[in-house]
């Protein structure tokens, strides 16, 4: 479930000194789906033991249950006796040959190389090999154990297949691992989950299984991947790899705002099949989306969870220049704020690149791998947009609300370093009404308050 902060939005008549009694305190609820878990376990003359469960993916509350789970375990079962090899793989014969001719054609480095260059081939064309993890932050959080699981479940996921032998036999080593991989690619699409199974011989634990649970079969995942391709490209297409690391990430958080409407109903709202062809998603999928645009750029980005006021929350650790930040593309969605609002969407660049402290008012991380301290602002949008004050400056903050109010913006945005700064502005601009000194002929201005960063920001 995503949940919004608090937030008020007045609006206030110049003419008169007085604000609307109408005064709103939004909220916003998703839809809430529980986690679930589903563990079967069978004994076969005391020599096999097979255990099945599901694994889930974070972010949002999302969670769906396997159907028919049973009926697939005893089916396995009946081919491990036929084979009698437990550790024996099955699988698409077919699609596996395909991706393997495939990863041959191309190399695995050379599909992150032209990615990167703007060949936005899709993330699920080849295995990634071990030394192409330079740029996935989650992964070098792990020991070297739950690397190699890494790097198995990922190459099992993105070669489609079904049932992989791990390195390891311990259950929180893959479903460390796992977390870690979803939280470096977003654009698997096409997996909403695992089960794995375990292999015993009296009572020695001798080895372990990987089942990733597919949402499609291999050939719709390729036309899916073509027509997200597809959408990319024109989404990145103001874009190049040569711009600084600040406008690459203002890019994408502006171009996912602008064409990605927050919809608690849209159909696969975890993953970027609903950010890039639905064009409307959920937090997953704004965070989904905006790891993977950042990626194609060159720009390191991980998918975090935790909770935002309460409420089940995913958003984005980005790397700008060599320093950490965190970047909430959801809350970057003016509609998100107001869904009932009829005005015109704007994008809200409060939560782009901020620090630990800065999001630490409103979210709250979870625990699934280590993060760093994130303390750097020079890559702020306020600072980097000259709209942030750290001394009381009328004159100058007035002149960048007249300049955008010459301009014909939509909105302008400015940020105080302190409570005391912000309620100077609050009341000078507003209560005093010397805005009109510097926004000739306005009459009345919204203006939405976030008590939390010391933001205001005016709609004209």
């Amino acid at each position: 479930m995503c949940h919004l902060k608090f937030e008020l939005y007045v609006y206030f008549n110049i003419s008169t000194g007085k604000s609307s009694n109408n005064i709103v305190k939004y909220t916003k609820n998703a839809i809430a789906q529980e986690r679930t878990e589903d563990i079967v376990k069978i004994k076969k003359y005391c020599l096999l033991v097979v255990v099945w469960a599901v694994a889930l993916l974070s972010g949002c509350g999302m969670v769906e249950k396997i159907q028919g789970l049973k009926a697939e375990f005893i089916q396995k079962i009946s081919e491990a006796e036929k084979e009698a090899s437990p550790g024996k793989k099955s699988g698409n014969k077919n699609q596996k040959e395909q991706h393997k001719k495939k990863a041959k054609e191309t190399g695995d480095t050379q599909e992150l190389a032209e990615r990167k260059q703007g060949d936005f081939l899709g993330l699920g064309q080849n295995a990634v090999s071990q030394g192409d993890y330079a740029d996935y932050f989650a992964y070098h959080t792990l020991d070297d154990e739950e690397k190699q699981v890494y790097h198995e479940v990922l190459t099992a996921i993105l070669g489609h297949e079904e049932n992989t032998e791990l390195s390891t036999t311990d259950v929180d080593v893959l479903e460390t691992a796992y977390k870690a991989v979803c939280a470096d690619n977003g654009g698997l699409f096409w997996i909403s989950g695992y089960v794995y199974t375990q292999y015993t011989r009296g009572k020695e634990l001798i080895s372990m299984d990987f089942t990733p649970k597919y949402t499609m079969e291999y050939d719709e995942r390729e036309q899916i991947q073509q027509q997200i391709d597809d959408s990319v490209k024109e989404l990145l297409s103001g874009i190049s790899i040569s711009n600084t690391d600040y406008e690459k990430a203002k890019y994408v958080f502006e171009i996912l705002v602008q064409n990605v409407d927050y919809d608690a109903a849209s159909e696969n709202n975890q993953n970027i099949i609903s950010t890039f062809l639905n064009r409307a998603t959920v937090c997953q999928g704004y965070a989904c989306g905006t790891q993977y645009l950042l990626r194609l750029l060159g720009i390191q980005s991980t998918i975090v969870s935790g909770t935002a006021n309460g409420e089940s929350h995913a958003w984005n650790l980005v790397r700008l220049d060599g320093q950490y930040y965190y970047m909430d593309t959801t809350w970057g969605n003016s509609r998100y704020l107001d869904s009932t609002s009829q005005a015109e969407k704007y994008v809200n660049y409060n939560y782009l690149a901020v620090t630990s402290e800065e999001i630490g008012r409103t979210h709250k991380l979870d625990n699934s791998f280590p993060l760093p301290d994130c303390t750097s602002k020079d890559n702020s949008y306020f600072i980097k947009e000259h709209r942030y004050f750290s001394e009381w400056d009328p004159s100058t903050a007035g002149m960048v609300l007249k300049e955008a109010w010459v301009a014909g913006q939509g909105s302008v945005a400015l940020k105080f370093a302190s409570e005391e700064l912000y309620l100077m502005a609050l009341e000078y601009f507003i209560t005093e009404q010397h805005i009109a000194e510097y926004c000739e002929g306005i009459s009345s201005i919204y203006y939405l308050e976030d008590k939390e960063l010391y933001v205001l920001t005016f709609r004209f």
